[in-house]
């Protein structure tokens, strides 16, 4: 089996982890760049403009990238420079991206030259986009050659979700799965749709072997041990339920159990902690003879002390990073899971959306330290749900205020007169602006962005329409903040005062955004090369690799740690 093979050009430079010795070298090197970029890998948006973040970095750097195209600021992620940029600023770009791991599709067939890829058909794919379509199809073709080749009989889908994976290999390929979730609402979901694709499936073998529907355990799997003892305990024989729950309890470890047929463990995306102790699991079952782990939600992972060697974070794993020192913390992990492939497919007008964001959440957090100390000192969250209907909602009024823009291509005079026409006379004066409503309801997260922003708008004669425009969704944005976190609004708060301080400063945010993505492939090449050479480090009785499986634009968390015993397949030794 072939390991990962930096590409010219497009990651990975002259670095290899075929050995490791080789992937030790990767890491140190990836680990002095990091270090010497602690500062800005730590950055956090909520700070910008508290902390002057574009503060440090190099002025010449930043006043070359403002007055570049958003476009250029895309690719920054992708390794790509401009020759009239600074040399400094170009080594950055090309050294982040010469450190991180290639991750364009290889195809499965460079690994594995038997491998046969069914086409998932419409009764298999009902529910799934596109994205997980191409993931399914990909990772169910590698999962079944996988299975023929380490002469594996069953396979555990860890973290199987709705069962996509689970019944691809069960429906397609024949295979006796175990789907293993800890929401017994997947579970359920998972039994259900089986069921209807078995119909469709009997159907089709009349005369034959009726097909077999996946296993569902559900079960909190929250150390290795605990996936051991459900994997073992679920495939005991074959008398077990089809439907298994083991919430709330700790299935005791039992000795090995020669009945139980050789395993293969594969996960999708299987989050935080959950993808490492697959990998253990994989060390210490005798039972699995093969992995393909697929993971993501660095920022999920647990991490330990790095003195001790002997303990089991999910973050690091490997001897080498413990000893290395190199602490990670949630946020730089949470980097780990930008993609350059999405960054440059992003649209500009998306894109400036996105600052657009940035800046408002920053400019929040200066109303949260001076009108909310006590909150802002418990460093809130707006929350997720939060966070994804204000931007879905900001999008949709900044796109619809960008297409009139272009048909009446309104003089600020003129859009100041629409305003006013259509929701009566405003102030002009400053002295009197109030952002106070006079009722308390408009401006909570579900209510209207129009009436919320236009009742009590200002049209200034000393700000353009653009600032207002983003003055008018920074209001919005900040009630809708503020009634997340259960803070009434009070009349002497200044949201004006507080964005046109800020406002200068917004062009900075694209560019030190860029820069700061640009350092995400590198965190989690470094994620991806402790995984590795934790089982690199076993004394030579497995062979793994890392393999891009997935095109990385459609699912940026696309590299694959592949692995299996030696003595599970002689053509190997």
């Amino acid at each position: 089996m072939a390991a990962a093979t930096p590409a010219s050009g497009s990651g990975g430079g002259a670095y290899s982890c075929e050995t490791a010795e080789q992937t030790r070298e990767w890491m140190e090197a990836v680990a002095a760049f990091l270090r010497s970029h602690r500062r800005l890998l730590e950055a956090h948006v909520v700070n910008f403009f508290k902390d002057r973040l574009w503060e440090m970095v190099d002025a010449e750097w930043m006043e070359c990238l403002r007055a570049e195209p958003v476009e250029s600021l895309l690719m920054l992620p992708s390794g790509c420079v401009q020759e009239n940029w600074p040399s400094s600023l170009r080594d950055f770009i090309l050294t982040a991206r010469s450190l991180a791991l290639p991750r364009e599709q290889k195809s499965p067939r460079s690994l594995l030259p038997d491998i046969h890829v069914a086409s998932i058909n419409t009764v298999l794919a009902q529910g799934m986009n596109s994205k997980k379509k191409h993931e399914i199809e990909t990772l169910a073709g590698m999962v079944h050659a996988i299975t023929k080749s380490s002469g594996a009989h069953t396979v555990i889908d860890v973290g199987s979700g709705q069962g996509y994976l689970a019944q691809a290999l069960s429906f397609e390929y024949q295979l006796p799965v175990v789907a293993i979730d800890a929401s017994s609402h997947h579970a359920s979901v998972t039994n259900t749709r089986a069921e209807r694709i078995k119909k469709h499936y009997a159907a089709k073998c009349v005369g034959k072997q009726q097909p077999k529907v996946p296993r569902t355990v559900t079960c909190h799997v929250l150390s290795s041990d605990t996936l051991a003892a459900v994997t073992l305990d679920a495939c005991q024989d074959d008398h077990v339920p089809e439907s298994k729950n083991c919430s709330g309890t700790s299935p005791q470890t039992e000795e090995p159990n020669h009945s139980i047929p050789p395993l293969v463990l594969a996960g999708l995306h299987a989050c935080g902690d959950l993808s490492v102790n697959m990998l253990r699991v994989f060390m210490s079952c005798e039972q699995v003879k093969a992995l393909i782990s697929v993971g993501c939600c660095y920022n999920l992972l647990s991490e330990g002390c790095h003195e001790d060697t002997k303990t089991c974070p999910g973050f690091p794993m490997s001897k080498a990073a413990k000893l290395s020192n190199l602490v990670l913390g949630k946020s730089i992990r949470d980097l780990a899971c930008q993609s350059a492939e999405r960054w440059r497919s992003l649209t500009k007008d998306i894109a400036l959306q996105n600052f657009d964001m940035h800046a408002f959440r920053a400019a929040f957090q200066l109303v949260l330290d001076k009108y909310f100390p006590e909150v802002s000192r418990l460093s809130p969250s707006i929350g997720r749900q939060g966070k994804t209907l204000r931007r879905q909602r900001l999008r949709k009024i900044m796109e619809s205020r960008m297409a009139e823009e272009k048909i009446d291509d309104l003089s600020y005079s003129a859009q100041k007169e629409k305003i006013m026409t259509k929701y009566g006379p405003l102030s002009t004066d400053l002295n009197d602006f109030n952002p106070e409503l006079s009722t308390g309801d408009t401006y909570s997260a579900s209510g209207s962005v129009d009436s919320a922003v236009f009742q009590a708008a200002v049209v200034a004669d000393d700000i353009n329409v653009d600032t207002f425009q983003k003055f008018t969704l920074f209001k919005d944005f900040t009630m809708s903040g503020l009634g997340r976190l259960g803070c009434d609004f009070v009349e002497d708060i200044s949201l004006l005062e507080i964005w046109k301080d800020v406002q200068p400063f917004t062009e900075f945010i694209g560019p030190f955004w860029c820069l700061r993505t640009a350092l995400g492939p590198l965190v989690e090449t470094y994620i991806l090369l402790d995984r590795l050479l934790f089982l690199q480090e076993q004394g030579g009785v497995v062979e793994a690799s890392l393999f891009p499986l997935f095109n990385p634009t459609m699912s940026p968390r696309n590299m694959a740690i592949i692995a299996w015993k030696l003595s599970a397949n002689p053509s190997k030794v």
